[in-house]
């Protein structure tokens, strides 16, 4: 009889346990924020309205669930259905109906979203293997009041008048190269498993990367994972905005403002990577060169924001990782003189001393020209000066060391 009752015991506290070693973990995630005017849809766009969109997993697993947003809508946003299927294509809005699954909220196959809030949907087992696409499509029957996405998707997305989630192909769909309404889609992941949070601007964004062809950073950091059993569970979340400032609101807030949601939301969250401030140190000159004084007092305010994001979040265990800002001289939007680039050699030697961030990626001397340092090397250069190519991009991913997201 003891020995049954600790059977018992040891089987009790084993599934317990069990239990609490699966956690959710975003596979992919974007940063919300309002649509330009010229990237926003007309209302009447979305008025009793389909949109399907595709979005590239990063880390894999048995049961998923989707985040809806409405998080700089003004009102309440009613989605009537949400479902999940897998598409045919990265390129394509159909989908393999026999894949075809609705979501539940709370239970309902419908969901009212307050304005400034998201909906989590309920769990559904759902086999997502890592690095494959997921189709999520929502019916609107009325607009909401504030568009709420993602401008550089640099991924397209398809709509059409009419409910029609559950059809295998849209007739004759309008489509466009953003994303709306939904900010992460989780995957329930196994003992260890995380995710990382790429924090940054366009060229974390993807800016010069091929569109429906996921070779931003972070995907190249994502397969890299996949490709390594210590790191396989971990899910990478792109949080970058094309545009973004850490001082100021640009396209999307800036960063201090979206810290919250973008950095300490995201499922099971355990690294952060900081790649921000060359619009702000660019900025600064645009328009005509200002004194030095104003150069040094930008410097220390960059800091000063860096700080506060390692503050916040080591406040809520999270590592912390800061990336040197890359080289941007010839850039034809920023046009940077010699005290901007003083601005920007001083803010990376701040980042690369000990003591600030908990290990550094150099993505300075990655992209860099050995012979100009303050020029992107034109092999890994989009054209601008400022943004990398898909080359670039690729180079940067690969040289992340895996060792940073040691379990």
């Amino acid at each position: 009889m003891v020995l049954l009752a600790l059977a018992s015991l040891w089987a009790g506290l084993h599934a317990q346990h069990g239990a609490k070693l699966q956690v959710w973990v975003a596979s992919w995630g974007t940063s919300q924020q309002v649509p330009e005017p010229q990237n926003s849809l007309p209302l009447d766009d979305l008025r009793d309205a389909t949109v399907r969109q595709i979005f590239h997993l990063s880390v894999g697993g048995a049961a998923i669930r989707v985040h809806v947003s409405n998080a700089f809508g003004t009102a309440a946003l009613h989605f009537t259905s949400v479902h999940v299927a897998r598409p045919l294509s990265p390129a394509s809005g159909a989908i393999d109906p026999a894949t075809d699954k609705a979501l539940a909220f709370a239970g309902n196959s419908d969901v009212t979203v307050p304005g400034g809030a998201e909906f989590v949907s309920d769990p559904i087992d759902y086999p997502a293997p890592a690095l494959s696409d997921l189709a999520v499509t929502f019916h609107l029957d009325t607009p909401p009041a504030g568009e709420t996405g993602h401008p550089g998707s640099r991924a397209t997305s398809y709509y059409v008048h009419g409910d029609a989630v559950t059809a295998a192909t849209l007739t004759d769909p309008k489509h466009v190269d953003h994303w709306y309404q939904v900010s992460e889609v989780d995957v329930l992941g196994a003992a260890g498993a995380g995710s990382i949070v790429a924090l940054g601007d366009s060229i974390t964004d993807g800016h010069g990367t091929t569109t429906n062809g996921n070779d931003r950073w972070t995907d190249v950091l994502a397969v890299r994972l996949q490709g390594s059993a210590s790191t396989r569970n971990l899910g990478v979340s792109n949080q970058g905005i094309g545009g973004n400032h850490l001082l100021t609101d640009g396209l999307g807030p800036n960063v201090l403002a979206r810290f919250d949601r973008d950095v300490l939301a995201p499922a099971g969250v355990r690294w952060l990577i900081v790649f921000e401030g060359v619009n702000d140190l660019g900025g600064l000159a645009r328009n005509g060169e200002v004194s030095p004084a104003e150069h040094a007092e930008l410097v220390q305010r960059v800091i000063a924001a860096f700080e506060q994001v390692i503050e916040r979040a080591h406040a809520h265990g999270l590592r912390v990782y800061g990336a040197t800002i890359t080289p941007y001289v010839g850039s034809g939007y920023y046009h940077p003189g010699p005290l901007s680039e003083a601005d920007r050699q001083a803010v990376n030697q701040w980042i690369r001393a000990a003591g600030h961030f908990d290990a550094i990626i150099d993505f300075d001397k990655v992209v860099g020209d050995p012979d100009h340092p303050d020029h992107l090397l034109s092999a890994f250069d989009c054209g601008d000066h400022l943004h990398p190519s898909p080359a670039g991009y690729s180079a940067m991913g690969n040289a992340i060391p895996l060792s940073l997201f040691a379990q």
